[in-house]
């Protein structure tokens, strides 16, 4: 049965985020906000973590997972970026985009998109996603919460901890989340590819 955190937006309290970190830390795998929807989340290194997340969505190995930072520097030790990507990136953090940068060996090989050597990364501008972030010390490995054949993602806290009491540990909710997930930028190639509109304003990289 999954536990339920139920904590103010603005000023998220810091023992319920402290109990959330350590559920992750001991290989649980969470539900929590961001500034464009619901995610799952685990730690970065959690194998059985990232089956739970494949098997709740019913992703392929192709899914781009996406590592959920707290800022430049944490977002830097997981993923190359050149000086022109670094600005335009920059200029868009945080905020609900996902970037798809070639991946450094910090991140382990099972989260690589298995052709291009890839992975997804973000910096939310989140305070509840932040709370957490800062708390863990390290990024969160996460994949929007999308069930399989739903059209939106699910949106309220207490809907998540219903449908997915036995598939997750943790909820982490802080009042109505939205329903549209990033928009996610590829920046692998020698131009940037927008993979999917969003919440993000993709013109910037038009």
């Amino acid at each position: 049965m999954a536990r339920y955190f139920d904590v103010h937006p603005v000023d998220p309290q810091r023992r319920a985020i402290s109990q959330v970190a350590d559920i992750v830390r001991d290989g649980g795998l969470i539900a929590y906000p961001t500034d464009s929807c619901f995610a799952l989340g685990c730690q970065l290194g959690d194998r059985d973590g990232i089956d739970r997340i494949r098997s709740i969505r019913k992703l392929d190995d192709k899914h781009h997972f996406t590592l959920v930072c707290s800022d430049f520097a944490q977002l830097g030790q997981f993923v190359h970026i050149s000086n022109t990507v670094f600005r335009a990136v920059k200029s868009a953090t945080p905020g609900s985009y996902t970037f798809i940068l070639p991946a450094t060996k910090e991140v382990p090989r099972r989260l690589l998109h298995p052709r291009k050597r890839t992975v997804g990364v973000r910096i939310p501008e989140h305070v509840v996603t932040q709370a957490l972030l800062a708390e863990l010390g390290e990024p969160l490995l996460s994949s929007t919460l999308l069930l399989p054949d739903e059209p939106e993602p699910l949106t309220q806290g207490w809907e998540i901890k219903e449908r997915l009491d036995g598939a997750v540990d943790a909820v982490l909710d802080s009042g109505d989340c939205g329903t549209e997930p990033t928009t996610v930028v590829d920046f692998s190639g020698d131009e940037p590819e927008i993979i999917r509109r969003g919440a993000g304003d993709p013109s910037r990289f038009e």
